[in-house]
């Protein structure tokens, strides 16, 4: 079976204060191993490869360009994220994937994963979808 990655926009409610969102749900949030929050300014990118093991759950706050490549066909698909807008990303090992933030404000990434980050064995394989 092929590699497919699910994108679901988010709503989420907001007021003067700012947003308040539930990135995961209880059914997701027991499986996960590791979390990390990405700040990236204007024009910067993250990712640029994919898990061996892991399966990873990113929310993403625009502006953002999510370019990721789903097998076996290798086809490159891009999601443009509008800013103030919110998308979940439900990731596959196997399946690369880019965040590049190509508007004026911060993109803000939330990310799950299955696999306990490891800096000195990564779960990760580079491969460049956006190019810096």
């Amino acid at each position: 079976m092929a590699n497919r990655i699910a994108i679901e926009p988010m709503t989420y409610p907001t007021d003067h204060r700012g947003l308040v969102m539930e990135p995961i749900g209880p059914d997701a949030l027991p499986h996960q191993q590791n979390v990390h929050l990405a700040l990236t300014g204007p024009g910067h990118i993250r990712g640029n490869h994919y898990h061996r093991q892991g399966h990873e759950i990113a929310v993403v706050l625009g502006p953002a360009l999510v370019r990721y490549r789903e097998e076996p066909e290798g086809a490159i698909h891009d999601l443009n994220i509008p800013q103030g807008q919110a998308y979940r990303l439900r990731i596959p090992p196997g399946v690369s994937h880019a965040f590049q933030n190509p508007g004026p404000t911060p993109m803000v990434i939330i990310a799950f994963n299955t696999v306990v980050h490891d800096p000195d064995h990564p779960d990760v394989v580079r491969d460049v979808l956006i190019e810096a």
